[in-house]
């Protein structure tokens, strides 16, 4: 069964790619400093959020100063994903997006707290070395959202 994924380009305090994957009538999330990557020798930290809405998924919008996550929310990259494996402490999907494609593993960190993971792209067909993430949020784009606290239709 597929099911849908976003990744969020989220300009908070501090620049992150919130991950979210739906699963039992919500979207896991997890919070990506460095966002995802195409190329497989990149494994970047993901910390475990809690679980949003579905409606989170199409949020789009300035989340108001003094709100939790304060900033620019836009939508990086969406589609579907297919699970192949999911264990307490690794998950194995393929993504079906228009920047994330193939197979991908979120694993638990063994040493670390129970909310830090690390977000790994497969090596398969659709891999790509030496890919580097380019943001989605222009001045353009920031000038068309509103503010609004999610969930909302902010664009």
């Amino acid at each position: 069964m597929s099911l849908r994924f976003v990744v969020q380009e989220h300009h908070a305090s501090r620049l992150h790619y919130d991950f979210r994957l739906e699963r039992d009538g919500v979207l896991k999330s997890w919070a990506v400093p460095k966002g995802p990557s195409m190329d497989p020798s990149q494994k970047h930290l993901a910390m475990a959020v809690d679980d949003h809405d579905l409606e989170y998924a199409d949020y789009e919008g300035i989340i108001p100063a003094g709100g939790y996550g304060a900033g620019a929310v836009v939508t990086w990259d969406k589609g579907m994903y297919e699970v192949t494996d999911w264990k307490p402490r690794e998950i194995i999907f393929k993504l079906y997006g228009d920047k994330l494609r193939g197979g991908f593993a979120l694993v638990r960190l063994s040493r670390g707290k129970e909310t830090e993971w690390l977000l790994l792209k497969m090596k398969d067909a659709d891999a790509v070395p030496g890919w580097k993430l380019e943001r989605a949020l222009t001045d353009e784009r920031k000038a068309s959202l509103r503010e609004c606290a999610p969930p909302c239709k902010a664009s």
